[in-house]
């Protein structure tokens, strides 16, 4: 019998191992850089293999936090409609062997900021690392996405939950991304307001900015002054009985938005946009007479008297009572389209609110036409229209949110022969909404000079959910990668590839979004 030689034998031990190393892992190959993920991260590396969720799988939370620990349970409420599975959620300081997420705050630089995170998928374990439970929120929205399509159901589904492992470093490049919900046009309900915040966290939005007063309706319990909801609240476009929300609504609302790291700024419009007020108080008008309630479209109409004390101490009691049930720290004062208020009364009027809302504790936002006034250099300036509005108010060291009507104003049609919307500013097709660069939009405006970009739906035409996401979904998923996403990192060609894949989870969802064909039937 022949002998083996050393080398034969070495040759055939290393052989062994690598089958017994490769045929021990009963995990499915799969690639993390196949997934789409909206906003785009900062970087993705692949490791080939995959982790199973399953009913015995484990959440972990390192430490004590409150925060982190309802972090953890929002992942298992987000997890188990459709896994069935009802995850066990821990506190602890070590980690388990195996069969675990794992959602630790852990120190990772300042380029991650608040809400930058780390996700790590191995074989056996999944772990979210961040700098606060913010990151980790946010982190989680990845996870999410990284899971099959199929764990967006309400309903439980029979299948395997496979994840593709690596690693995923994300932050984003602008710290305010926000969404504008009108209800003063056209009341929308809490149980409406809580689904809108759900679907902009999906995507790592972090404001939501109510415009809570127009000319068509009062919106906000303001408890010194009753008649504006009971009587400035009773209507709305077209005739329809209009509504508000009580305090304990609104802070409901502030509560259900905190849960998921967004912040509420909520907006006061005036001196113009005030028709609902004025007819609630003949003294806000200079000829102390109530106008009509008014159920129509137009704007630039009416002002509040400004020259009157009674304006101001009606000002002071809403900004207080606002303020003492708004946790952020903002409030937006509007200040837009006031046709009729002369610039010479208009501009005293801003300086006085912006008193106003600083002695309360906040720093104040406006639309561009507050540029006009002497604004302090923690007022936020809103551009929505004039170029010169914005670049007056860096001039005078203010921040600006970038708010361009002609790429970011959700109200606007698609195209010519779409039912809903506006067209004044032009039609935003789907590529129109992502294709622009923030930082090069107005001249003499640089990046360190933005606070971030908010993407507003006026609610003229919009009366119900359904018409909401159609005109909202898919532009507001563009705008969020705008404000999340390195310019350096966003691509048309790339972005519209991933948003078509992205579209069978918005079904799964039940989202009624517009799908034009070029995108949408397109052959990649």
């Amino acid at each position: 019998m022949k002998l083996k030689t050393p080398i034969y034998s070495f040759v055939l031990f290393i052989s062994i191992v690598l089958l017994t190393s490769w045929s021990g892992s009963k995990n499915p190959r799969m690639n993390l850089l196949d997934e789409v993920i909206l906003p785009k991260p900062v970087s993705v590396t692949a490791s080939g293999s995959s982790f199973e969720l399953n009913a015995n799988t484990k959440i972990f939370v390192n430490g004590k936090s409150v925060a982190l620990l309802k972090t953890g349970h929002y992942l298992a409420n987000l997890i188990k409609p459709a896994t069935g599975f009802d995850l066990k959620v821990t506190s602890t300081s070590k980690k388990p062997n195996s069969n675990y997420i794992y959602l630790a705050i852990s120190s990772l630089g300042p380029e991650f900021g608040n809400e930058g995170y780390k996700l790590r998928i191995d074989e056996k374990d999944v772990s979210i690392i961040a700098n606060s439970p913010e990151g980790i929120f946010r982190g989680i929205q990845t996870l999410r996405q990284i899971l099959p399509k199929e764990i967006e159901a309400s309903a439980q589904q029979q299948k395997s939950w496979l994840i593709a492992t690596g690693e995923i470093l994300d932050y984003p490049q602008y710290g305010y991304r926000g969404a504008m919900l009108d209800v003063a046009r056209h009341f929308f309900n809490v149980g409406d307001v809580k689904k809108y915040i759900g679907m902009l966290a999906a995507y790592k939005l972090n404001v939501l900015h109510l415009h809570l007063t127009d000319d068509q309706g009062w919106r906000i319990e303001i408890k010194s002054w009753p008649n504006l909801t009971e009587h400035g609240g009773s209507t709305e476009i077209g005739g329809g009985k209009g509504g508000f929300y009580t305090q304990e609504e609104y802070k409901e609302i502030v509560r259900y938005a905190q849960d998921r790291y967004i912040t509420i700024i909520p907006e006061i419009d005036m001196p113009g946009h005030t028709n609902a007020a004025l007819a609630s108080y003949p003294e806000l008008n200079c000829d102390g007479k109530a106008p009509e309630l008014y159920t129509g479209n137009k704007v630039g109409f009416s002002t509040f008297c400004t020259h009157k004390e009674s304006t101001y101490q009606f000002v002071g009691d809403v900004i207080r009572e606002l303020a003492e049930i708004t946790p952020g720290l903002y409030l937006h004062i509007g200040g837009d389209e006031s046709h009729v208020t002369q610039l010479e009364d208009y501009i005293p009027f801003i300086n006085r609110v912006q008193d106003i809302v600083l002695a309360n504790g906040k720093k104040m936002i406006g639309w561009d036409e507050i540029a006009h006034a002497d604004i302090k250099t923690n007022t936020i300036v809103q551009f929505w229209v004039r170029l010169e509005n914005a670049q007056k108010g860096v001039t005078k060291k203010a921040k600006v949110i970038l708010s361009p009507a002609n790429k970011t104003y959700l109200d606007m049609k698609y195209d010519s022969i779409t039912e809903l919307g506006l067209k004044w500013a032009g039609f935003i097709e789907v590529e129109s909404a992502y294709n622009w660069d923030p930082s090069a939009l107005i001249p003499g405006i640089t990046k360190k000079d933005i606070l971030g970009i908010e993407s507003p739906l006026w609610t003229e035409t919009i009366t119900n959910m359904t018409e909401l996401e159609f005109m909202v979904f898919p532009r507001i998923i563009g705008h969020a990668e705008i404000g999340w996403t390195s310019d350096s990192l966003r691509d048309w060609d790339d972005y519209k590839v991933r948003l078509k894949k992205h579209s069978d989870r918005l079904k799964i969802k039940g989202i009624n979004y517009y799908a034009p064909d070029v995108i949408f039937k397109a052959e990649f």
